[in-house]
Protein backbone atom coordinates (compact mmCIF):
# COMPACT_ATOMS: atom_id res chain seq x y z
CA UNK A 1 0.00 0.00 0.00
CA UNK A 2 1.57 3.07 -1.14
CA UNK A 3 1.69 6.40 1.49
CA UNK A 4 2.17 10.00 0.81
CA UNK A 5 4.02 10.02 4.18
CA UNK A 6 5.93 7.35 5.48
CA UNK A 7 6.41 6.91 9.44
CA UNK A 8 9.58 9.05 10.08
CA UNK A 9 8.58 11.68 7.56
CA UNK A 10 7.56 15.10 8.55
CA UNK A 11 4.61 16.71 6.71
CA UNK A 12 4.69 19.96 5.55
CA UNK A 13 2.67 22.36 8.20
CA UNK A 14 -0.38 22.91 6.52
CA UNK A 15 -0.88 19.14 5.90
CA UNK A 16 0.64 18.35 9.05
CA UNK A 17 -2.37 20.56 10.77
CA UNK A 18 -4.99 18.92 8.67
CA UNK A 19 -3.80 15.12 9.49
CA UNK A 20 -3.59 16.52 13.43
CA UNK A 21 -7.16 17.41 13.42
CA UNK A 22 -8.39 13.92 11.67
CA UNK A 23 -6.16 12.41 14.39
CA UNK A 24 -8.09 14.63 17.12
CA UNK A 25 -11.41 13.69 15.55
CA UNK A 26 -10.33 10.07 16.10
CA UNK A 27 -9.29 10.68 20.02
CA UNK A 28 -11.74 12.70 21.38
CA UNK A 29 -14.56 10.87 20.87
CA UNK A 30 -12.90 7.69 23.07
CA UNK A 31 -11.88 9.86 25.89
CA UNK A 32 -14.67 11.42 26.45
CA UNK A 33 -17.20 8.90 26.09
CA UNK A 34 -15.01 6.61 28.80
CA UNK A 35 -14.14 9.53 31.04
CA UNK A 36 -17.81 10.93 31.03
CA UNK A 37 -19.00 7.47 32.53
CA UNK A 38 -16.43 7.54 35.27
CA UNK A 39 -16.14 11.59 36.40
CA UNK A 40 -20.55 10.89 37.06
CA UNK A 41 -19.08 8.67 39.91
CA UNK A 42 -17.22 10.98 41.30
CA UNK A 43 -18.45 12.37 44.32
CA UNK A 44 -16.74 14.98 45.20
CA UNK A 45 -17.97 18.05 43.35
CA UNK A 46 -17.53 18.51 39.67
CA UNK A 47 -16.55 15.83 37.28
CA UNK A 48 -14.24 18.72 35.29
CA UNK A 49 -10.98 17.69 37.24
CA UNK A 50 -11.66 13.95 36.27
CA UNK A 51 -11.69 14.74 32.49
CA UNK A 52 -8.92 17.54 32.90
CA UNK A 53 -6.35 15.06 34.49
CA UNK A 54 -7.96 12.27 31.62
CA UNK A 55 -7.00 14.54 28.85
CA UNK A 56 -3.58 15.74 30.21
CA UNK A 57 -2.46 11.95 30.58
CA UNK A 58 -3.55 11.07 26.98
CA UNK A 59 -2.04 13.95 25.33
CA UNK A 60 1.50 13.13 27.94
CA UNK A 61 1.26 9.35 26.69
CA UNK A 62 0.85 10.13 23.06
CA UNK A 63 3.59 12.44 22.70
CA UNK A 64 5.85 10.10 24.83
CA UNK A 65 4.74 7.01 22.18
CA UNK A 66 5.63 8.83 19.40
CA UNK A 67 9.35 9.72 20.24
CA UNK A 68 10.23 7.24 22.94
CA UNK A 69 7.94 4.50 22.58
CA UNK A 70 6.85 2.39 19.56
CA UNK A 71 7.39 5.32 17.61
CA UNK A 72 4.46 4.94 15.10
CA UNK A 73 1.61 6.66 14.07
CA UNK A 74 -1.02 4.97 16.94
CA UNK A 75 -3.57 6.95 18.93
CA UNK A 76 -4.09 6.09 22.05
CA UNK A 77 -7.37 6.13 24.76
CA UNK A 78 -8.62 5.17 28.36
CA UNK A 79 -8.40 1.26 28.33
CA UNK A 80 -12.16 -0.05 27.87
CA UNK A 81 -11.29 -3.24 29.91
CA UNK A 82 -10.19 -1.48 33.00
CA UNK A 83 -13.14 0.66 33.11
CA UNK A 84 -14.74 -2.79 34.08
CA UNK A 85 -12.64 -3.35 36.40
CA UNK A 86 -12.96 0.26 38.19
CA UNK A 87 -17.12 -0.32 37.69
CA UNK A 88 -16.65 -3.92 39.00
CA UNK A 89 -14.79 -2.63 42.67
CA UNK A 90 -16.53 0.37 43.25
CA UNK A 91 -17.14 -1.24 46.44
CA UNK A 92 -13.79 -1.26 47.51
CA UNK A 93 -12.85 3.04 47.04
CA UNK A 94 -11.23 4.76 44.84
CA UNK A 95 -8.27 4.61 47.01
CA UNK A 96 -7.71 0.75 46.32
CA UNK A 97 -8.75 1.03 42.60
CA UNK A 98 -5.68 4.04 41.95
CA UNK A 99 -3.43 1.56 43.57
CA UNK A 100 -4.48 -1.68 41.49
CA UNK A 101 -3.97 0.45 38.42
CA UNK A 102 -0.48 1.53 39.45
CA UNK A 103 0.35 -2.27 40.22
CA UNK A 104 -0.72 -3.13 37.54
CA UNK A 105 1.43 -0.46 35.10
CA UNK A 106 4.83 -1.29 36.83
CA UNK A 107 4.17 -5.01 36.11
CA UNK A 108 3.59 -4.17 33.02
CA UNK A 109 6.10 -2.05 32.16
CA UNK A 110 8.16 -4.66 33.95
CA UNK A 111 7.19 -7.35 31.74
CA UNK A 112 7.83 -5.34 28.62
CA UNK A 113 11.51 -3.97 29.88
CA UNK A 114 12.36 -8.06 30.37
CA UNK A 115 11.24 -8.97 27.52
CA UNK A 116 8.67 -11.81 29.10
CA UNK A 117 5.56 -11.42 26.79
CA UNK A 118 6.43 -14.11 24.50
CA UNK A 119 5.78 -16.44 27.15
CA UNK A 120 2.61 -15.01 28.01
CA UNK A 121 1.63 -14.92 24.23
CA UNK A 122 1.23 -18.39 23.72
CA UNK A 123 -2.02 -18.31 26.33
CA UNK A 124 -3.32 -16.35 24.48
CA UNK A 125 -4.81 -18.15 21.21
CA UNK A 126 -7.52 -16.70 18.74
CA UNK A 127 -10.18 -18.48 20.36
CA UNK A 128 -9.50 -16.34 23.66
CA UNK A 129 -8.68 -12.95 22.27
CA UNK A 130 -11.84 -13.31 20.82
CA UNK A 131 -13.55 -13.53 23.33
CA UNK A 132 -11.58 -10.43 25.21
CA UNK A 133 -12.68 -8.48 22.47
CA UNK A 134 -16.52 -9.54 22.63
CA UNK A 135 -16.50 -9.89 26.54
CA UNK A 136 -15.76 -6.03 27.31
CA UNK A 137 -18.86 -5.09 24.87
CA UNK A 138 -21.62 -7.66 26.72
CA UNK A 139 -20.20 -7.03 30.11
CA UNK A 140 -20.49 -3.25 29.50
CA UNK A 141 -24.18 -3.75 28.75
CA UNK A 142 -25.29 -2.64 32.26
CA UNK A 143 -23.00 0.44 31.83
CA UNK A 144 -24.74 1.50 28.63
CA UNK A 145 -28.22 0.71 29.49
CA UNK A 146 -28.30 2.89 32.45
CA UNK A 147 -26.88 5.89 30.40
CA UNK A 148 -29.44 5.82 27.63
CA UNK A 149 -32.08 5.48 30.42
CA UNK A 150 -30.62 8.75 32.08
CA UNK A 151 -33.19 11.27 31.57
CA UNK A 152 -30.78 13.77 34.09
CA UNK A 153 -33.99 13.64 36.16
CA UNK A 154 -36.12 15.71 33.44
CA UNK A 155 -36.87 13.37 30.97
CA UNK A 156 -39.35 10.26 31.56
CA UNK A 157 -36.78 7.02 30.87
CA UNK A 158 -39.43 5.65 28.26
CA UNK A 159 -38.58 8.53 26.25
CA UNK A 160 -34.43 8.61 26.10
CA UNK A 161 -34.80 5.06 25.45
CA UNK A 162 -36.96 5.57 21.89
CA UNK A 163 -34.46 8.26 22.12
CA UNK A 164 -31.58 5.94 21.82
CA UNK A 165 -33.05 2.98 19.86
CA UNK A 166 -33.95 5.93 16.87
CA UNK A 167 -30.35 7.43 17.26
CA UNK A 168 -28.70 4.17 17.37
CA UNK A 169 -30.39 3.07 13.95
CA UNK A 170 -29.61 6.17 12.47
CA UNK A 171 -25.79 5.70 13.51
CA UNK A 172 -25.62 2.49 12.07
CA UNK A 173 -26.82 3.85 8.73
CA UNK A 174 -24.36 6.10 8.79
CA UNK A 175 -21.88 3.63 9.57
CA UNK A 176 -23.03 1.27 6.46
CA UNK A 177 -22.97 4.56 4.15
CA UNK A 178 -19.90 6.91 4.83
CA UNK A 179 -16.77 5.83 3.65
CA UNK A 180 -13.05 7.06 4.50
CA UNK A 181 -12.30 9.51 7.35
CA UNK A 182 -15.94 10.55 7.17
CA UNK A 183 -16.67 7.11 8.57
CA UNK A 184 -13.44 6.83 11.02
CA UNK A 185 -15.03 10.01 12.54
CA UNK A 186 -18.33 9.00 13.01
CA UNK A 187 -18.20 9.09 16.64
CA UNK A 188 -17.27 12.29 16.76
CA UNK A 189 -20.01 13.67 14.31
CA UNK A 190 -22.63 11.26 16.34
CA UNK A 191 -21.67 13.68 19.33
CA UNK A 192 -22.26 16.64 17.91
CA UNK A 193 -25.34 15.55 15.80
CA UNK A 194 -26.53 13.52 18.73
CA UNK A 195 -26.49 16.05 20.96
CA UNK A 196 -28.12 19.13 19.03
CA UNK A 197 -31.24 16.44 18.26
CA UNK A 198 -31.60 15.89 22.03
CA UNK A 199 -31.50 19.74 22.71
CA UNK A 200 -34.21 20.15 20.08
CA UNK A 201 -36.27 17.05 21.28
CA UNK A 202 -35.92 17.61 25.47
CA UNK A 203 -34.54 20.89 25.88
CA UNK A 204 -31.28 22.72 26.79
CA UNK A 205 -28.75 20.73 28.10
CA UNK A 206 -27.26 21.88 31.71
CA UNK A 207 -24.06 24.74 30.05
CA UNK A 208 -20.82 25.46 32.25
CA UNK A 209 -21.50 26.78 35.85
CA UNK A 210 -20.91 30.54 36.22
CA UNK A 211 -17.19 31.27 36.78
CA UNK A 212 -15.60 28.62 35.02
CA UNK A 213 -11.99 29.43 34.37
CA UNK A 214 -10.67 29.45 30.30
CA UNK A 215 -7.53 28.48 31.53
CA UNK A 216 -6.49 26.28 34.88
CA UNK A 217 -4.63 23.27 36.11
CA UNK A 218 -7.14 20.39 38.10
CA UNK A 219 -6.98 21.50 41.44
CA UNK A 220 -5.11 18.16 42.86
CA UNK A 221 -3.10 16.44 40.14
CA UNK A 222 -2.26 13.82 42.50
CA UNK A 223 -4.92 11.40 44.11
CA UNK A 224 -5.49 8.88 47.13
CA UNK A 225 -4.01 5.77 47.59
CA UNK A 226 -4.71 2.48 49.56
CA UNK A 227 -3.63 -0.85 49.84
CA UNK A 228 -6.16 -2.93 47.56
CA UNK A 229 -7.80 -5.98 49.04
CA UNK A 230 -6.73 -9.38 47.33
CA UNK A 231 -9.63 -9.62 44.90
CA UNK A 232 -9.66 -6.17 43.79
CA UNK A 233 -5.57 -6.48 43.21
CA UNK A 234 -6.24 -9.96 41.74
CA UNK A 235 -9.17 -8.69 39.26
CA UNK A 236 -7.19 -5.89 37.67
CA UNK A 237 -4.36 -8.16 37.12
CA UNK A 238 -6.38 -9.83 35.14
CA UNK A 239 -7.99 -7.10 33.31
CA UNK A 240 -3.91 -5.79 32.92
CA UNK A 241 -3.31 -9.51 31.01
CA UNK A 242 -6.04 -8.24 28.50
CA UNK A 243 -4.48 -4.94 28.26
CA UNK A 244 -1.71 -6.24 27.20
CA UNK A 245 -2.45 -8.62 24.50
CA UNK A 246 -4.51 -5.55 23.39
CA UNK A 247 -1.16 -3.36 23.04
CA UNK A 248 0.74 -5.57 21.71
CA UNK A 249 -1.86 -5.95 18.83
CA UNK A 250 -2.43 -2.56 18.78
CA UNK A 251 1.51 -2.16 17.88
CA UNK A 252 1.71 -5.41 15.63
CA UNK A 253 -1.00 -4.42 13.55
CA UNK A 254 -0.18 -1.09 12.77
CA UNK A 255 3.75 -2.32 12.33
CA UNK A 256 2.86 -4.87 10.25
CA UNK A 257 0.52 -2.79 7.83
CA UNK A 258 3.48 0.12 7.44
CA UNK A 259 6.39 -2.50 7.45
CA UNK A 260 7.98 -1.01 10.16
CA UNK A 261 11.78 -2.36 11.19
CA UNK A 262 12.91 -3.05 14.51
CA UNK A 263 9.14 -4.28 15.65
CA UNK A 264 10.34 -6.49 18.72
CA UNK A 265 12.13 -3.06 20.24
CA UNK A 266 9.51 -1.15 18.95
CA UNK A 267 6.09 -3.16 20.82
CA UNK A 268 8.44 -3.64 24.16
CA UNK A 269 9.33 0.02 24.37
CA UNK A 270 5.45 0.89 23.47
CA UNK A 271 4.31 -1.52 26.07
CA UNK A 272 6.83 0.04 28.74
CA UNK A 273 5.62 3.16 27.98
CA UNK A 274 1.44 1.98 28.19
CA UNK A 275 2.63 0.53 31.52
CA UNK A 276 4.26 3.70 33.02
CA UNK A 277 1.33 5.72 31.31
CA UNK A 278 -0.73 3.19 33.76
CA UNK A 279 1.57 4.16 36.70
CA UNK A 280 0.52 7.86 36.18
CA UNK A 281 -2.72 7.18 35.63
CA UNK A 282 -3.01 5.57 39.01
CA UNK A 283 -0.95 8.40 40.88
CA UNK A 284 -3.44 11.07 39.17
CA UNK A 285 -6.35 8.70 39.83
CA UNK A 286 -8.00 8.29 36.26
CA UNK A 287 -8.26 5.03 33.83
CA UNK A 288 -5.18 4.07 32.60
CA UNK A 289 -4.29 3.87 28.84
CA UNK A 290 -3.73 1.51 25.78
CA UNK A 291 -3.37 1.83 22.25
CA UNK A 292 -5.93 1.56 19.47
CA UNK A 293 -6.44 -1.24 17.34
CA UNK A 294 -8.57 1.13 15.16
CA UNK A 295 -5.04 2.98 14.10
CA UNK A 296 -4.99 1.11 10.68
CA UNK A 297 -8.49 2.62 9.19
CA UNK A 298 -7.57 5.97 10.04
CA UNK A 299 -3.99 5.54 8.56
CA UNK A 300 -5.94 3.97 5.23
CA UNK A 301 -8.04 6.82 4.65
CA UNK A 302 -5.78 9.15 4.78
CA UNK A 303 -3.02 7.75 3.34
CA UNK A 304 -0.53 9.23 5.90
CA UNK A 305 1.88 6.89 8.07
CA UNK A 306 3.70 9.32 9.12
CA UNK A 307 4.04 9.79 13.65
CA UNK A 308 4.24 13.19 13.20
CA UNK A 309 0.89 13.41 12.51
CA UNK A 310 -0.18 13.31 15.82
CA UNK A 311 1.64 15.18 17.30
CA UNK A 312 -0.45 18.64 16.79
CA UNK A 313 -3.57 16.00 18.25
CA UNK A 314 -1.35 15.25 21.22
CA UNK A 315 -0.76 19.22 21.58
CA UNK A 316 -4.39 20.02 21.17
CA UNK A 317 -5.18 17.60 23.63
CA UNK A 318 -2.96 19.29 26.26
CA UNK A 319 -4.59 22.45 25.76
CA UNK A 320 -8.31 21.17 25.81
CA UNK A 321 -7.02 19.58 29.51
CA UNK A 322 -6.05 23.17 30.22
CA UNK A 323 -9.27 24.50 29.80
CA UNK A 324 -11.92 23.77 32.94
CA UNK A 325 -14.45 25.61 30.21
CA UNK A 326 -13.66 23.23 27.28
CA UNK A 327 -13.98 20.31 29.62
CA UNK A 328 -17.23 21.59 30.82
CA UNK A 329 -19.13 21.83 27.25
CA UNK A 330 -17.75 18.34 26.45
CA UNK A 331 -19.26 16.92 29.77
CA UNK A 332 -22.71 18.76 29.33
CA UNK A 333 -23.28 15.93 26.62
CA UNK A 334 -26.16 13.87 27.21
CA UNK A 335 -26.07 10.68 28.83
CA UNK A 336 -27.81 8.61 26.07
CA UNK A 337 -26.20 10.40 23.50
CA UNK A 338 -22.91 8.82 24.88
CA UNK A 339 -24.59 5.30 25.65
CA UNK A 340 -25.54 4.85 22.01
CA UNK A 341 -22.08 5.92 20.95
CA UNK A 342 -20.21 3.74 23.73
CA UNK A 343 -23.29 1.06 22.29
CA UNK A 344 -21.84 1.40 18.36
CA UNK A 345 -17.93 1.51 20.01
CA UNK A 346 -18.74 -1.67 21.61
CA UNK A 347 -20.89 -3.52 18.38
CA UNK A 348 -17.79 -2.74 16.30
CA UNK A 349 -15.59 -4.78 19.12
CA UNK A 350 -17.70 -7.21 18.39
CA UNK A 351 -17.79 -7.42 14.33
CA UNK A 352 -13.82 -7.56 15.01
CA UNK A 353 -13.90 -10.28 17.43
CA UNK A 354 -16.00 -11.87 15.39
CA UNK A 355 -13.86 -11.43 12.29
CA UNK A 356 -10.90 -12.70 14.20
CA UNK A 357 -12.81 -15.77 14.90
CA UNK A 358 -13.44 -16.72 11.01
CA UNK A 359 -10.38 -15.28 9.92
CA UNK A 360 -8.11 -18.03 12.30
CA UNK A 361 -10.90 -20.52 11.34
CA UNK A 362 -11.09 -20.78 15.56
CA UNK A 363 -14.63 -21.99 15.38
CA UNK A 364 -14.88 -25.37 13.92
CA UNK A 365 -16.29 -28.09 15.66
CA UNK A 366 -19.08 -27.71 18.54
CA UNK A 367 -16.46 -28.12 21.19
CA UNK A 368 -14.86 -24.65 19.70
CA UNK A 369 -18.31 -22.67 19.87
CA UNK A 370 -18.17 -24.19 23.25
CA UNK A 371 -15.37 -22.31 24.20
CA UNK A 372 -16.16 -19.02 23.12
CA UNK A 373 -20.30 -19.17 24.48
CA UNK A 374 -19.84 -20.32 27.55
CA UNK A 375 -17.63 -17.99 28.54
CA UNK A 376 -19.72 -15.16 27.10
CA UNK A 377 -22.82 -16.07 28.44
CA UNK A 378 -21.71 -16.33 31.96
CA UNK A 379 -19.82 -13.35 31.81
CA UNK A 380 -22.93 -11.68 31.00
CA UNK A 381 -25.16 -13.49 33.20
CA UNK A 382 -22.46 -11.86 36.40
CA UNK A 383 -22.32 -8.47 34.67
CA UNK A 384 -26.16 -8.02 35.97
CA UNK A 385 -26.09 -9.65 39.10
CA UNK A 386 -28.64 -8.16 41.33
CA UNK A 387 -26.88 -6.28 44.05
CA UNK A 388 -28.84 -8.22 46.73
CA UNK A 389 -26.85 -11.44 45.22
CA UNK A 390 -23.51 -9.96 44.57
CA UNK A 391 -23.43 -8.86 48.70
CA UNK A 392 -24.05 -12.37 49.47
CA UNK A 393 -20.48 -12.92 48.35
CA UNK A 394 -17.18 -12.85 50.58
CA UNK A 395 -15.89 -9.76 51.08
CA UNK A 396 -12.37 -11.08 50.03
CA UNK A 397 -13.49 -13.07 46.61
CA UNK A 398 -16.44 -10.32 45.63
CA UNK A 399 -14.85 -8.06 43.10
CA UNK A 400 -13.24 -11.12 41.39
CA UNK A 401 -16.48 -13.09 41.33
CA UNK A 402 -18.95 -10.24 40.08
CA UNK A 403 -16.45 -8.99 37.30
CA UNK A 404 -18.26 -10.51 34.53
CA UNK A 405 -14.99 -9.57 32.69
CA UNK A 406 -12.55 -11.61 34.75
CA UNK A 407 -15.42 -14.61 35.36
CA UNK A 408 -15.01 -14.90 31.56
CA UNK A 409 -11.95 -14.88 31.12
CA UNK A 410 -10.43 -16.95 33.62
CA UNK A 411 -13.70 -19.18 31.99
CA UNK A 412 -12.01 -19.53 28.53
CA UNK A 413 -8.77 -19.99 29.74
CA UNK A 414 -9.63 -23.09 31.66
CA UNK A 415 -11.55 -23.84 28.57
CA UNK A 416 -8.87 -24.04 26.40
CA UNK A 417 -6.04 -25.09 28.40
CA UNK A 418 -7.36 -27.27 30.48
CA UNK A 419 -10.75 -28.84 29.76
CA UNK A 420 -10.98 -29.00 25.96
CA UNK A 421 -6.61 -29.17 25.32
CA UNK A 422 -6.42 -32.91 25.38
CA UNK A 423 -9.28 -33.07 22.71
CA UNK A 424 -7.89 -30.55 20.28
CA UNK A 425 -4.63 -32.30 20.78
CA UNK A 426 -6.40 -35.67 19.59
CA UNK A 427 -7.84 -33.74 17.12
CA UNK A 428 -4.82 -32.47 15.27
Amino acid sequence: MEFSYGIDDRPRPASLLIFGLQWLAVSVPAILIIGKVLATLQTEGSAIPYLQKLFLLVALLLLAQIYLGHRLPLVLGPATVLLIGILASLEGGFAAINASILIGGLLLAGIAAVGLFEYLKRFFTPRVIAVVLMLIAFTLAPTILNLITDGGGTVPATQTFFFAVAFALALFIANGRLKGIWKSTLALWAIIFGTLSYIVLFGPVPLPPEGTALLALPPSLLAPLALPDVGVLAAFLICFLALAINDLGSIQSVGGLLGADKMGERTNRGVAVTGLGNVLAGLTGVIGPVNFSLSPGVIAATGCASRFALVPAGIALALMALSPLAIAGLASIPGPVIGVVLAYVMASQIAAGLMLSQENRAVGTFDEGLIIGVPLLLGTLVAFLPPEVAAGFPALIRPLITNGFVVGIVTVLGLEHIIYRQRQENQT
